[in-house]
Parts: structure tokens; C-alpha cells; sequence
């Protein structure tokens, strides 16, 4: 069943509509991981599909360098603070947390639908 999320995740990354979080959710919710593994397996998957996407995105110019960077140097530093503080926090607030970030990014999608 893990290999059928992966693939199905790894397609949505590509896509760019966000498999990783889908697949956090998969791993906690249906898969009956700590929250904790979780993150650490999603970070994993992260990187290797991150940087196909990012090299096909490249070669087809979608990716404009100088926007990017900020956005690259803004993520790095808030994902160490959240990293440092994620290890101090219960993990039943980092689900709802999760849970609530979910919900926001949906209710957004529906409202600003194009």
C-alpha cells in the first residue's frame, strides 16, 4: 500500500499540487505512523522528487531564478525554526496543527477557484 501512495503522491509533486502533504496524511492517518516518522519519511521523499521537478521545471524555463531565491532562503530559515520548535511541541498539537493547515489551504482553494 506504501508504494501505491508513493506513486500516486510522487505524480501530485510533479503536478505541483502538493503529494507530500497528501502523503503525511497517508502515513498518519492510514498508515499509523507517529507524526514524528511521518515528517522525517515525507522530508525524505521530499528531496529526490523535489529535485526532478525542479530540473524539468528548469529545462522548460518555468523557474524564475531571482523570485526564487528569496523564496528559497525565506523557506530554509522558518523550516530550521519550525524544526527546532516542532521539538518541543505535543504531538497531538502538530496534528491539529497539520489538520488546520489542511482545512485553510482547502476553504482558500474553494473560495479563490479560478
Amino acid at each position: 500500500m506504501e508504494l501505491i501512495a508513493a506513486v500516486i503522491c510522487g505524480f501530485l509533486s510533479g503536478l505541483g499540487i502538493g503529494g507530500g502533504s497528501l502523503l503525511m496524511v497517508w502515513l498518519t492517518a492510514f498508515a499509523g505512523f507517529p507524526q514524528q516518522t511521518a515528517r522525517c519519511i515525507n522530508l525524505l521523499y521530499f528531496l529526490p522528487a523535489a529535485a526532478v521537478s525542479v530540473l524539468f521545471h528548469s529545462k522548460n524555463r518555468y523557474v524564475d531564478w531571482k523570485k526564487t531565491v528569496w523564496a528559497v532562503l525565506g523557506g530554509v530559515l522558518f523550516a530550521a525554526a519550525g524544526v527546532f520548535l516542532s521539538a518541543y511541541l505535543p504531538t497531538d498539537l502538530l496534528r491539529k496543527l497539520f489538520g488546520g493547515m489542511l482545512i485553510l489551504i482547502g476553504i482558500t482553494e474553494r473560495v479563490h477557484k479560478k
